[in-house]
């Protein structure tokens, strides 16, 4: 028999989610639900005890409609006060926070309609139907839980951006400074040719060139390391969702094959629905590679080796040339991205 359901298929994003006041307390999950779901600590460690519920079910009460008042306040008033060399990075990490808190919102909604579902599933009196809505409803707030998560990892990736906003702040000032004499120098040239005070000024000027030669040199090499850093875990963090993302929706199929769609007549009575314990085995199935997926990622090279004043090391400065492979050059760490090591020190800055 000819298959009647539609092909797999990409929904439209949205990005009408609303924004969360920051002072507010986030929008809270379903009553009785804890946060965390069914398969929420599988993250690759043993140790770890699997006592779970398979059900929605004895979560009860209503969902949350996922509403938050609108931002106000100064945060928007901030970027006017920060450096000129910082207020773009500025808007882009605000930016990010609001994107990070639209999947915050978005994942609590999957998990309030996981639970919704699974409640109409019960009211249909209907067994097959009752039974698949719930283990559907399981595998919605695993992706619910997934954007939460992946929310999370953003935030990560947005504070090391934060650290290249903070050093263009800080280089700012010597900029400004060297601007500044360069001005006055010019200003008295035009207006007192034989002022004693010129030779002081460019006496001055050479020491600010000098402290900014120096700020400028480890603006860049802060902003290309920081720069690789954040991007290779924020895209190691994209991955890892879209693969924990399609090992669920390729099982929560597999609970749809379930389901006898075949149609009855008036009067006919549908077969008894006997596949509790093959329901419960998919879900036992994604939890099970869900627990066994390990993130397998082309690496991404680095030898960005900088000691406490961002400058280069004396370990990488040693050597000239830079091989993309880490085995051939000891001083070439990889960047791993999300859970993984970056030998990258944090410089303090001299400026």
């Amino acid at each position: 028999m000819a298959s009647l359901l539609p092909p797999p298929y990409t929904p439209p994003r949205s990005f009408l989610f609303p924004r969360r006041n920051a002072s507010a307390a986030p929008p809270a999950y379903p009553p009785g639900y804890i946060p965390g779901g069914l398969f929420a600590k599988y993250a690759n460690d043993p140790r770890e005890k699997r006592n779970r519920s398979l059900s929605l079910r004895s979560k009860k009460g209503g969902a949350t409609d996922g509403q938050s008042g609108r931002r106000f306040g100064f945060g928007s008033m901030r970027a006017s006060t920060q450096p000129e060399l910082s207020k773009k990075l500025y808007r882009l990490i605000k930016s990010e926070n609001h994107v990070i808190s639209n999947y915050t919102n978005a994942g609590r909604e999957q998990i309030s309609i996981a639970s919704q579902l699974s409640d109409w599933g019960l009211s249909t009196n209907d067994d097959a139907i009752s039974d698949i809505s719930d283990k559907i409803g399981v595998m919605l707030s695993e992706l619910g839980e997934l954007d939460i998560t992946y929310a999370q990892n953003l935030e990560d990736f947005r504070t090391v951006l934060k650290s290249v906003r903070n050093v263009e702040a800080s280089v700012q000032p010597s900029r400004d400074k060297r601007a500044k004499i360069t001005d006055e120098i010019q200003r008295l040239k035009y207006r007192e040719p034989q002022s004693p005070k010129l030779v002081l000024l460019e006496q001055e000027l050479v020491r600010a060139e000098a402290e900014n030669l120096v700020a400028e040199a480890q603006l860049s090499n802060v902003t290309r390391q920081k720069l690789k850093e954040a991007y290779a875990s924020h895209f190691a963090a994209v991955v890892e969702r879209s693969q924990k993302q399609e090992i669920l929706a390729k099982h929560a199929r597999r609970l749809l094959s379930l389901l006898d769609d075949t149609p009855v007549v008036p009067g006919d009575s549908r077969p008894t629905y006997d596949l509790e314990r093959d329901s419960r085995q998919i879900l036992a199935d994604a939890e099970e590679d869900l627990r066994n997926w390990t993130l397998e990622l082309e690496e991404v090279p680095t030898n960005a080796q900088l000691d406490a004043g961002a400058m280069p090391s004396s370990a990488s400065s040693g050597g000239g040339a830079h091989s993309p492979v880490a085995e051939t050059h000891p001083q070439q760490t990889t960047l791993h991205g999300a859970g993984g090591e970056v030998e990258a020190p944090k410089p303090e800055l001299v400026v």
